[in-house]
């Protein structure tokens, strides 16, 4: 028994690691944020590089909750004027998907943001 309370604060401190790094991986690699903006092509600008993403767009954007942030992210071609889109967007990696949605697809806080009735 002598030998377990030697040990516990170790293990405890094991778990505390373990914790903080399961928790890390979650929030940098794993979890995505939504955010919604609306395709302004003269906010593009062409980027040269050795991939396919010859565009890359800075556009305002807002979460569920209609906050605002501003966002960069690529496209291989120009993208429809006035489309709105949903990008998924994590913390290191910034935008890793976007996808077109219909206006009344949007959350209400963004239609109020983005002043769309």
């Amino acid at each position: 028994m002598e030998d377990f309370k030697e040990k516990l604060p170790i293990i405890i401190a094991v778990i505390i690691v373990i914790a903080l790094i399961v928790g890390a991986y979650y929030f940098l690699v794993v979890h995505k944020d939504q955010y919604y903006t609306q395709i302004d092509n003269t906010k593009i600008e062409e980027v040269s590089g050795s991939d396919d993403m010859k565009y890359e767009y800075t556009l305002t954007a807002y979460n569920k909750n209609g906050k605002e942030k501003e966002v960069k992210f690529k496209a291989s071609r120009e993208l429809r004027e006035g489309a709105y889109l949903e990008l998924d967007i994590m913390q290191m990696r910034g935008v890793v998907d976007w996808r077109e949605v219909q206006t009344e697809d949007l959350p209400e806080d963004v239609k109020t943001a983005m002043n769309i009735e």
